[in-house]
């Protein structure tokens, strides 16, 4: 298992609140797959929405894509 763990942020579109995780690779892998796209629902408005891992997680996107 990996100790390294990668940060995503995102910010709602309606309500403009920001969210910060941090997760290994295998979390990652078990919320989200290896879709394009991470799917979340905003803590404060309760709206769902979806941002490419690209903005989310750079680094996980580009290390995801070195492994590929």
């Amino acid at each position: 298992m990996s100790s390294r763990k990668y940060r995503i942020q995102t910010s709602c579109p309606q309500c403009g609140c920001s969210a910060v995780a941090h997760l290994s690779a295998e979390e990652i892998k078990e919320r989200f797959g290896d879709a394009p796209n991470v799917h979340l629902e905003c803590s404060e408005c309760m709206l769902k929405y979806e941002t490419p891992v690209a903005e989310a997680c750079p680094e996980w996107d580009k290390e995801c894509r070195l492994k590929s």
